[in-house]
Formats: structure tokens, sequence, C-alpha cells
């Protein structure tokens, strides 16, 4: 049977991000042709209102300049033109923060996730009041760091533990989403420490674009 080709689109010009979600799906690699690539017009790191409304154009342009792919994943925690994409293509469309947010359901329990800041929950809980799925939410914790910050500084991997024995013990968590494509390159490091699951979202999407008819 012929892999599918799935290709991931990193909305944001920073290819460290990139580079992470290469690794973070290096795994998949014996199920899928799997191409990561980066819109180099993207702004260097999506944290805004803004940021999201410039790349939505951009994402769409770069799933109509690529037919040869069977599904797309937008590698950002926002789905930023997840839902018009959906609209304007035939083929499979996954965003990150649904794909992750529909994977912890799956594994019972309320998850809890670690954001970039308290601008990025706000948006986290206006999307996931819009996706229905409000209830399944135990928390989310601010990291306050920059998505550049999620992808290269080395602090990272700790704040990340913290902000997730934090939901878990305050909050009540029974798995961990890492709230930005930044954090893809740290799962090990995190699950390894946490004391539940931890999910990366790309990982996630990409599962599940594999399983699309």
């Amino acid at each position: 049977m012929k892999q599918k080709k799935i290709l991931v689109i990193n909305p944001n010009s920073n290819e460290s991000v990139t580079g992470g979600l290469r690794e973070s799906l290096r795994g998949f690699s014996n199920q899928a042709e799997i191409d990561c690539c980066t819109i180099a017009e993207g702004p260097f790191g999506i944290e805004s209102d803004d940021d999201i409304a410039s790349v939505i154009p951009l994402v769409a342009r770069r799933i109509s300049e690529s037919p040869q792919y069977d599904a797309y994943v937008i590698a950002c925690y926002s789905d930023p033109g997840l839902k018009e994409c959906r609209e304007m293509f035939s083929k499979p469309v996954f965003g990150m923060q649904q794909s992750a947010i529909e994977t912890a359901i799956s594994l019972g329990g309320k998850f809890g996730v670690v954001a970039l800041s308290d601008e990025s929950i706000r948006r986290h809980l206006a999307y996931i009041r819009t996706l229905g799925h409000e209830v399944h939410l135990a928390g989310e914790v601010p990291l306050n760091i920059t998505v550049d910050e999620a992808a290269n500084d080395v602090a990272t991997l700790d704040k990340v533990i913290a902000g997730g024995y934090r939901l878990v013990d305050e909050y009540g968590a029974s798995s961990i989403i890492l709230g930005c494509a930044g954090m893809s390159s740290i799962k090990t490091g995190a699950e390894t420490k946490l004391p539940v699951p931890v999910i990366e979202p790309a990982q996630a999407a990409v599962s599940l674009a594999i399983k699309a008819g």
C-alpha cells in the first residue's frame, strides 16, 4: 500500500521551529512520507491576533501550491486558517490544537495546556469553547515565553515540567498538551519527568492525518 504524503506547514518564519517539528515527527517515517516546510513570509513567531490573521492567506496559498500531498497539517497551536482551508480544499487539513485536544479527550480525564502567555490562553479558551470541549479542560498555565524561546531556550524544558506539575497537582489534569509548535522537540524530556501523558500537537495531527480516509 502506498504511503500517504503529508505536508506539515509551519506558518512562522522561524526555521528552528520547523527543525523541531521534523525531529518530533521522525518516528512516523515508516507510516507516511512527511515533509515539513516554513513560510518565509510569515512572522518570526505567531503571538497575536494580527499574526494569526496575517498567515491565513499564506497557509492557504502554500496548500494550493502543493497539490501532490494527500493531507496537510497547520503546525501552529492557534490553528490559523484551518476553517478557511477546510472550506477551500477537498483534501484533509488538520490543525494542531484541535488534533491535540481530540487526542487528549480520547485518553480520558481532563487535559491541561502549557501555553506561551496569558494572551495565548485567552485565544485558546475562546477556541476551545467554539469546539465545544471546555468541559474537558482542566486548565492552562502561562510560561511567559516567546515562540523562539520555546524552540531554543534550554530553560523551556524546566518551565514546561514545572507548569505540567502545576496542572496535575492544582488543576487535576490527566494529560498535558504542549501549547506551541516551538515546544515540539522537548516532548520526550517532559514526558520522562511528568506523571501523565504529554501530547505534542503536531504528532497528534499527523497521527489523525494518517488515519484519515
